[in-house]
């Protein structure tokens, strides 16, 4: 099967959505509420340092008052230069990062470069626009969008309510049901010249909270090894950060809280 040919009048440029629409694929927003499976993804977050912007995300999937996965990821690259987190109705939202994804490489591979940061923004609220329809039967699908503009040289930060409407964000930004646990520690933690230890440091311990206080948030899992996935986009493109090292940041937030207890004269149990 050979690629499909336009006129000039009728092209559909650069854009895979149109493209698609046109050759009659679905896109997913037609589907039946039967069909979607209806895990929840939870707290995700995303905070400026000195070297860029910091992106993480906790690992449960809630089904009603069950836990529906332990180990879901829910931070992803965008392309090489920036990534994009998910909250809300699991099965819609990855399905709308991989399309996502494949709009930014179809996009690179018409137009010979990439977009902006603030075209990638645009493109990923053109998206949850068009999801409207499915958030109004309760299928929400709220994305965090982070990248290092080239441009500009630094991180920057962009979320989303569920009309595809996106602001800007110069600090952190969280998002999801211990969305507002997360961003209260990062708020008392935050300053503009964080160092790449000190960021990770700090989002560890924000997810940490958000499960303290949110059923529906995972902690880490010691038994099984499971812990939150955090990723940093800087001048040299998107890296997620070791398990190990993340695993090492969790062994020192735990320590640190077994100290401030034993400081308060409690009893550890």
């Amino acid at each position: 099967m050979g690629l499909p040919l336009f006129d000039a009048t009728d092209d559909p440029g650069p854009s895979f959505l149109s493209l698609i629409e046109r050759e009659g694929a679905p896109t997913g927003n037609g589907l039946a509420a039967a069909e979607v499976t209806q895990a929840h993804a939870t707290t995700v977050l995303a905070l400026r340092f000195a070297d860029g912007v910091l992106m993480a995300g906790d690992r449960r999937a809630t089904s009603g008052v069950s836990i529906a996965h332990r180990s879901m990821e829910k931070v992803f690259p965008a392309d090489r230069h920036s990534a994009v987190a998910i909250a809300g109705s699991a099965g819609m939202a990855v399905e709308m990062v991989r399309l996502f994804q494949v709009q930014l490489e179809h996009y690179e591979k018409v137009e010979g470069a990439a977009l902006s940061l603030e075209g990638k923004a645009n493109q990923l609220a053109q998206m949850v626009r068009a999801h409207l329809p499915m958030a109004m039967q309760g299928f929400t699908v709220v994305p965090l969008f982070c990248g290092f503009d080239q441009t500009r040289q630094t991180g920057r930060i962009f979320d989303y309510d569920a009309a595809g409407g996106h602001y800007e964000e110069f600090d952190f930004q969280t998002t999801g049901s211990g969305g507002r646990d997360a961003r209260q520690t990062i708020k008392l933690g935050y300053r503009d010249d964080l160092t790449r230890q000190e960021a990770l440091e700090l989002a560890a311990l924000a997810l940490y909270e958000a499960a303290e206080a949110d059923a529906a948030t995972g902690g880490p899992d010691l038994v099984r090894g499971i812990y939150p996935i955090i990723a940093t986009v800087t001048a040299d493109g998107y890296e997620r950060v070791d398990d190990q090292e993340v695993a090492a940041l969790y062994e020192t937030v735990i320590e640190r809280r077994r100290e401030r207890r034993g400081d308060a004269g409690g009893t550890l149990r």
